[in-house]
């Protein structure tokens, strides 16, 4: 099995191969047990807690149309049955271990070498997050926490939800007016207070951004992004960049240095911290202007075909601080377009 991880640039992978076999990733990756392939529980708790010992490793979350890669340590662990976190400084994510269904320990052969991780899907066999073990990792640490968590069954066959419920795509019902909604943004004290409005307002991120008014957010060219890309490290900004998926978020904060656009993908590629965007899966980009008790914060969000969030960036912040002015600068100024009528 090829890896895309393995590859500074994503090549055909697990995720494409079973793809063109018209099976989950999951499904083809338990097809291997005992293979290389060791099947374990989705304990997210139990891996966050044992892999600070594992010490150095990448960890990867992607979607169909991002992939997040970040080399450090898991670190600052914050458990929880419906929201954990990984609060280090370079591994920075937010995961919901409800939506882990299924988890393998893989070893592969490339080369003289092997290359170990620990993969886990959600009940559609889509994968929420990946651990990549390092030249630095320790391996005796890693041995011990996959036989923490080795499963009482190695069958090589997993049971596939026919679908994942939930997700970014378009809210279905809502009779949220533009009034109320604004009415509601305006008096946003923290960017966190934005997913229970829209929960409550029954909209999609995407519907909410297109009935809320310019003042609050602005299409932009879909050529936005890249722009920013190289702004930011021509500047040494430092951003935040959020790959999610139903399962686990992923976060940068700092600079970013090293843009490579390469066919459809635009590449970060700097010493601790890989992206790797699809231009092509883009279309919409949006400037988004949040009030917050420290002034307001502006975004920028990226959405696909379907309506779903493929990527999100923020200025770099920390809580009770004001926005980034260079940040700010540079959203108020990228290419924008003719905002849509509301859908």
């Amino acid at each position: 099995m090829a890896s895309c991880a393995s590859s500074r640039v994503p090549t055909t992978c697990e995720r494409d191969l079973a793809a063109q076999l018209g099976i989950s990733e999951a499904e083809l990756v338990a097809a291997h047990c005992d293979y290389g392939v060791v099947r374990v529980e989705p304990r997210a708790n139990d891996l966050l807690t044992g892999l600070e010992a594992v010490g150095e490793v990448m960890a990867l979350t992607r979607n169909e149309s991002a992939v997040h890669e970040k080399i450090g340590v898991y670190d600052k662990v914050v458990t929880g049955n419906h929201n954990a976190m990984v609060l280090g400084e370079n591994i920075d994510l937010r995961i919901f271990p409800k939506v882990w269904a299924h988890g393998f320990a893989v070893e592969k052969r490339d080369g003289g070498e092997i290359r170990r991780s620990l993969q886990f899907f959600d009940a559609a066999g889509e994968a929420v997050h990946k651990v990549h073990l390092r030249p630095a990792s320790n391996l005796y640490a890693y041995q011990k926490l996959v036989a923490s968590l080795e499963s009482s069954t190695q069958e090589p066959t997993v049971t596939i939800a026919s679908s994942a419920p939930g997700g970014e795509g378009e809210a279905q019902g809502s009779v949220a007016s533009i009034d109320d909604l604004r009415d509601r943004w305006s008096r946003l004290t923290d960017v966190h207070q934005f997913f229970g409005m829209l929960k409550t307002l029954k909209l999609s991120r995407r519907e909410a951004v297109r009935m809320v008014g310019q003042d609050y957010a602005w299409l932009l060219n879909n050529d936005a992004v890249g722009a920013m890309f190289h702004h930011a490290a021509e500047g040494k900004m430092p951003i935040m960049c959020f790959v999610g998926n139903r399962g686990c978020i992923q976060i940068h904060s700092g600079p970013i240095k090293s843009v490579k656009p390469m066919g459809p993908w635009i590449n970060v590629l700097d010493e601790t911290f890989h992206l790797h965007l699809r231009t092509d899966h883009i279309r919409e980009v949006w400037a988004v202007r949040k009030p917050t008790k420290d002034g307001h914060v502006t975004s920028l969000e990226v959405y696909d075909a379907q309506g779903g969030m493929i990527i999100q960036f923020f200025g770099k912040r920390h809580e009770g601080e004001g926005e980034r002015e260079d940040w700010r600068f540079l959203a108020e100024n990228l290419p924008r377009i003719p905002s849509p009528t509301a859908a």
